[in-house]
Order: structure tokens, then sequence, then C-alpha cells
């Protein structure tokens, strides 16, 4: 990790939320080196250039702090204001507060002994303290939210889609999980849309499933070079315009090979080529924005890092837009706006709610980072220490938010995108949710393991999280897999946010696997996880080792280890490990008896498909990531029987019968 860090820097970088040591995924304790400490405090605000000025800098941010007198973001659990003591030295003190609502009501609050105090409850919402405190106005964001996120109280089962638990006859609920762009039907383009979607979700319907979750459907860069990872996004406030159903007259020739989001971009622009240009009422101020940014990248260059000044700081000329690419995204935007209203509305008519996934971050050159450019760290990536799964670290690409400039804001901008998705969904899942607690950030330039992790206030965030919930009635589940830390627990339970259960991993956990429980939705594997049936066949090894992800040193242990994992698997749901259709009918019985509210097999597995989407890790150049449409049409995948039969024991064994019952 490099030189042994000087006191000064540590003591730094623990006033400013780094970690100075950290426990890998491998178990090891790690040490962080100098240069990460520096670099990492620097890009966190810090004014040092050397190791040396670390004290000068710690000065200046201690007597910054002691100014600031208020914290900048306070939170009022289920209304009930929090009566902190303002800090204040003698012979000065809390002179006056008012609270602001969401509202514009205003109204005065009690002040003793430099405690401010309010005994009425707060409405749920953003809320603005200002207080007058030794001659000098300070003001902070007061975040009143529930203390457990939204679910439907008037179901037992939380609302999922099922029937209450005391009545006859109760089925605890199921979905399924797909990649949109994959799921193609003979009416598609080169990837599956909208209606695709819509026609899906009634299939499922059709057979009980009351859930369809699908990876982010957020705009992605589609022009050569493209990036098409879901989890790379332009912009987590808008959507992708490939998802547009384009109409009968612009079918183009149907799903041929991989799946080509330069070919489909394609096809989306020649059908809008004509569209009528969108009213101004129906833009607001933040679509204009995008909108005129998308048509910037068209003349000043993609990454926008690389623009002039002011450019690069956000002033945008009519000369620096191409009018044709700013109109074609103001249409697109709108367009699917009203698409996914329809969409959501069609599920909902046949009782199936949308399940959407916020990804942690943002593509560096895209909008979110551009239009925030305050908002986020640079020159540090976000990523992963060495795990089991990667020796050698991750490093996921996209910037950090910094944690002082979001609660500068009241977290506005984390709000904005919890509220964009939540608003369409039933349910929203957040990807590494352990992000509210903590990010492990690398220092440009250095080595994967180089990184170390950056606090974020967590209270703060599950607040606007929590809000966000109650405003759009929408249930959140965490993606908690891997090193979770402790404090994410205990949140997730203490405010009613739902995990995940692999049943893939909970197979190399111990000698049975452990049942879901209560507050788990169940699943089989992720869109990061092989499939089962390549799971069971170990065929994600021989890719890992083709892609150089494992060593060949390491090869023996790890096809032990999988073989051990399915055998504690087949032998837990009573099934043959060398019988992956009874395996997985086994299974999937077994989590549909389980105690989770929600079961979501990923589609792919009810045909027994053995390649994953995506093999994380691995580059878009070597491996056709995302690219990889489902095996099955819509149309197929109705006809076929053993989809119908797997299908058809999860609703029966989610209804509490088992196969032989009546």
């Amino acid at each position: 990790m490099g030189p042994d860090p000087g006191p000064d820097l540590r003591t730094l970088a623990r006033f400013l939320g780094v970690a100075t040591s950290y426990t890998d995924g491998l178990g090891r304790h790690v040490e962080v080196g100098a240069e990460t400490l520096l670099r990492v405090c620097r890009a966190l605000g810090a004014g040092l250039e050397h190791e040396s000025d670390a004290g000068v800098a710690l000065a200046t941010l201690r007597s910054e702090r002691f100014a600031e007198v208020m914290a900048p973001v306070q939170v009022a659990w289920d209304g009930r204001f929090p009566h902190s003591r303002i800090p204040t030295t003698t012979g000065v003190g809390v002179e006056a507060a008012t609270l602001t609502l969401e509202n514009g009501e205003s109204f005065s609050l009690d002040v003793r002994e430099n405690r401010i105090r309010c005994d009425r409850g707060l409405p749920l919402g953003r809320h603005r303290l200002t207080a007058r405190v030794g001659g000098r106005d300070t003001a902070a964001h007061v975040i009143s939210a529930p203390t457990l996120t939204w679910s439907d109280t008037t179901a037992l089962t939380g609302g999922w889609g099922g029937d209450r638990d005391d009545e006859p006859g109760a089925t605890r609920p199921w979905g399924l999980a797909v990649q949109l762009p994959a799921l193609q039907s003979r009416r598609s383009r080169s990837v599956g849309d909208l209606a695709d979607l819509a026609a899906f979700g009634e299939w499922m319907a059709a057979r009980g499933g009351r859930v369809v979750t699908v990876l982010p459907l957020l705009p992605t860069f589609n022009d050569p070079p493209a990036e098409p990872s879901p989890y790379s996004p332009v912009s987590r406030l808008f959507w992708s315009e490939l998802i547009l159903d384009l109409g009968a007259g612009h079918r183009g020739v149907g799903p041929v090979g991989s799946l080509d989001v330069v070919r489909a971009a394609g096809e989306v622009r020649e059908a809008l080529r004509g569209a009528v240009t969108p009213p101004e009422e129906d833009v607001d101020p933040e679509l204009a924005a995008y909108a005129r940014f998308r048509g910037a990248q068209r003349v000043l260059g993609r990454d926008w890092h690389n623009w002039p000044e002011p450019q690069r700081s956000g002033l945008l000329t009519d000369d620096d837009i191409d009018p044709a690419e700013h109109r074609f995204h103001l249409t697109a935007q709108l367009l699917t706006r009203r698409q996914m209203d329809t969409t959501v509305a069609r599920l909902g008519a046949v009782g199936v709610e949308l399940g959407l996934d916020l990804p942690v971050g943002v593509h560096p050159e895209g909008y979110d980072a551009w239009s925030r450019s305050g908002l986020f760290a640079h020159d540090v990536t976000v990523g992963a220490p060495p795990d089991a799964g990667f020796p050698s670290g991750q490093d996921w690409g996209f910037p950090p938010l910094l944690p002082r400039a979001s609660r500068a804001e009241g977290h506005a901008y984390l709000g904005a995108t919890i509220a964009h998705q939540a608003s369409r969904a039933g349910l929203l899942r957040l990807d590494h949710i352990m992000s509210l607690t903590r990010l492990y950030w690398i220092p440009e330039g250095l080595d994967r393991a180089q990184g170390t992790y950056v606090g974020y206030p967590l209270t703060e965030l599950l607040a606007v999280l929590s809000l966000e919930s109650h405003r759009h009635s929408c249930r959140i589940i965490g993606e908690d897999l891997g090193t979770v830390p402790p404090d994410i627990e205990t949140a997730m339970s203490g405010h009613g946010i739902s995990g995940l259960y692999l049943a893939e991993f909970a197979a190399g956990s111990g000698p049975h696997l452990s049942d879901p429980g209560p507050d788990r939705v169940a699943m089989i594997g992720t869109h990061d996880t092989p499939p089962l049936a390549g799971w069971v066949a170990g065929t994600d090894i021989d890719e890992r080792l083709r892609l150089g992800l494992l060593a060949p040193g390491d090869e023996e242990d790890e096809r032990r280890t999988r073989a051990r994992a399915v055998t504690v698997m087949a032998r837990t749901v009573g099934a043959d490990p060398a019988d992956p259709d009874a395996l997985l009918d086994q299974l999937l019985e077994w989590l549909g008896r389980s105690e989770s509210p929600l079961v979501v097999p990923w589609l792919e597995d009810l045909w027994l498909e053995e390649l994953p989407v995506n093999v994380p890790g691995s580059s878009s150049d070597v491996r056709p990531n995302w690219r990889r449409p489902a095996g099955r049409l819509l149309e197929e995948m109705a006809a076929d029987p053993g989809v119908g039969e797997a299908l058809r024991r999860l609703h029966r064994a989610r209804q509490g019968r088992r196969p032989g019952d009546g």
C-alpha cells in the first residue's frame, strides 16, 4: 500500500471520514498507505499538496466546521423534530429560530438554553430551519420521514400482490426478473421494449405472477464506442430511449443475433425523425438542461471534461448545441415518460407491479456528473477491495458523490434519483445498499487494491430513502450481498428494508441451505451470477479462467468448492445434483414454500440457460456483456411446457400446496 502515513495525515483522514485501515474481502487487515490517504483527502476538499500540509489542512477544516454552528441536515423521524443543542462560544446564544415547511408555511420555534424545540409534529417532507446565532444567520435542511420505509399495511403480506395470510388459500407473491433489452418477441426490433415488457407481464400474471423486476432502464451511451451496461448510465434522472415502443411502422427486421444498441439507437432516431416538437410547457428545467447537454456532446465531444470553459462548468450557448440532437432527446424523453405511465397502468390492470433498479453510480462522462460537477469527487473512482471472487479488487469506473457537498444541498440529488424511479415502481432495488454508509474510493492511477473506504451519513440518507418511498408508495429492497457492515444490517432491519437471498450463495456457506426468512427477497441468482444450469456445470469457472479472472492454480479449489455447494443445494431440496431439471423444479418449490415475502427467479433459469448476462470484472471488448438476447422469444417461452410446469410448481408452492395436493 506504499509508505506509512504520519500521525497528522491519519488524523486528517479520520476527521474527513476516511478509513486509515480496514478488512478486505479476503479477511486481511489492510493499513492504508500515505499516497492513498493524501489523494482521497484532497478529493474531499482538504487543501494539501504534500503530506507535510496535513496539519495546516486539518486546522483549517476544524475552523470551518466550528463556524458552521448547526449541522447542515437534521432528521425528524416520524415528524419529531430533534431537540438539538446548538454549540456556541461563551457569551453567544441562539436568539431566534424559524422553521419553514415544504408547503411554505413558517412558524417560530422555542429556544431555551441554546436548544431549539418544536413540540408540534412535522408533516413528511423537506423543510428549512433558520436560526440567528450571535448575530449571524445559519440554516439547515430538516428531512421529516417515517422510520419505516413504505409498505402496504392493509395486507399482511406487505402488499406484494398477494392475499392476506389469514385468508383461506392465501398466496404469497412471486415474480420474474429479466433484462428488458434481452426480452424479445417476434414483433420486436433490435431490443426488447416497453410493449414487450407489458406483454411479458400479462403472460406472467395469467400464471399467477405478481412482480416483474428489470435491470436499470436508464439512458446509456449508444453511439460508438457504445457502453451498454445499465449500471453505467448517462443519468439517473431520465429513461433510456431504447425502451420506446416505436409502433407497428418501425419494427425493423426483428431480433437478429446479439443485442446491438448502436443499431437500436438508429431505429429510434429514424422513428422520431418526423416527430412533432414537444410543446414548451411539457419540458421541465431538468429535462431542458439534459437535452441541451446531449446536444452539446454532439458538437463538443462526448467527454465534457475535455470541453473548453465555460462550457465545462455548465454554461452552454445555442452555438454549442446541435439542434437536431437537442430536439431528439427532448422528444424521446417525453415519449418515454408517457409510455412508462401507460406500461405501469397496463401491468397494474392485471395485478402486476414493476420492480426497478437504482444503480449506485453514473458514467463519468454523463449528464449528472457534468450538471452537478461540484457534487462528485474528481480523480477517484468507486470499486471494491479484493475478495474471493475478485482477488485483485474491482474498479467500477464511476465518480463518487462527495458526502459534504451532498449534505449541503440536503441530499436533493439522491432524493431526485430515487423519486425518478419510485414514481413508477412498486418496488425499488438499491444496488450495493452499503453505499449509504461507505464507498471504496480508488485514486486515479493507483492499483484497485490501493483504495480505502469513505464514510457517508447513513441516518440522513436513510431518511431521504424513506421519505421518497412514502411519497411514491414504493417498497425498498437493498442489495446486501457480500461483506455487509453491521450498521447496514441494523439499518435495514430497523427501517423495514428487505434484503436479498441468493440460493447459489447460500449453498456455499453451510452444510444445508438456510431459509430465506421473512425479510429477504429470494432468488436463485442475479444478472451478475451464472444461471443455475451454468452454476451446476461450472461453465462460469471455465469462462473466468479464459478471461483471466481466475488463476489456473486456483481452479481445482474452485471446482471442489462448487461441487460441495451443488451437493448442499441438491440435498436440501431433495434433488439429484446430476439432474438440473429436477434440481430447478425442487429448488423452485423449496423457495416457494419459504417465508420469503417475494420469490423472483431469473427468467432464463426456467429453461436452464447456462451463459450469464454479464461477467463482472470482464471487459466488453473480450466478452459480450449485456448483449446476449434471451434464449427464448416470448412466444416460445409461452409454448414451452417445461417453463409452464416450472411456474405452476412455484405458484402452487407459494399457495402452500405441494405437487400431489388436489
